[in-house]
């Protein structure tokens, strides 16, 4: 077995939220605050928000949403799938190893994503908004019940790090690809909540420089 990585910036594009928990009710306080680190109350990028996310948008790419009624695809449902071709046989196959498969047939997970963490430059931003959103009236056309939401802001860099277990049996440059794809499909489409609204536009950078960890 080898360990590979894969590291880069998560460039924020436009207001990225990803809630976190806030136990303490404050008058004119933000009432949807985001995840923060507890030590340094710095944002950050959950690692199960990114790989949720790109799992979730790999399963609708290769057709398999709604086959497991809402859960995530496993292997169990592969005989039950009328796929256009072997090839996309083969891409559902490919995410249930790198991902995970909760039948256990597929082996171990080979993928894992760290909590993306804000880089050094972006230590030196601000690094919270706080934008105030309402609910149209439609009869009068008037905003009513108004809400902060808190939001890292656009230009605001975050370091991500993927990790592959390769085994002997493996097809390397396969897990590559759906990661690669993966990453892709989140910058076509968004991170975090609030994305009809226009949240969480990011673009990544080296989706493809992988180095192997020596063991």
């Amino acid at each position: 077995m080898k360990i590979l990585k894969l590291t880069g910036e998560v460039e924020v594009l436009t207001g990225l939220h990803i809630g976190g928990g806030d136990d303490t009710m404050r008058i004119g306080g933000i009432d949807n605050p985001v995840i923060k680190d507890v030590n340094t109350n710095e944002p950050y990028i959950p690692g199960s928000s990114l790989k949720g996310k790109m799992r979730s948008l790999l399963e609708w790419h290769f057709g398999l949403v709604g086959i497991s009624e809402g859960e995530p695809f496993s292997s169990e449902f592969l005989k039950d799938v009328k796929f256009k071709s072997e090839n996309d046989k083969k891409n559902a196959q490919i995410l249930l190893k790198v991902f995970g498969d909760k039948s256990g047939e597929s082996g171990i997970t080979r993928a894992s994503f760290s909590d993306c963490k804000l880089t050094d430059d972006s230590k030196e931003l601000e690094t919270s908004e706080a934008k105030y959103e309402n609910v149209i009236d439609r009869q009068k056309g008037t905003a009513k019940n108004p809400r902060q939401t808190e939001r890292v802001p656009a230009g605001v860099n975050f370091k991500y790090d993927i990790r592959l277990k390769v085994l002997d049996e493996d097809n390397e440059e396969d897990f590559k690809n759906i990661i690669k794809q993966g990453l892709i499909l989140i910058e076509n489409d968004y991170l975090g909540g609030n994305g009809s609204r226009g949240y969480g536009r990011v673009e990544f950078s080296n989706k493809e420089n992988w180095e192997e960890i020596k063991i």
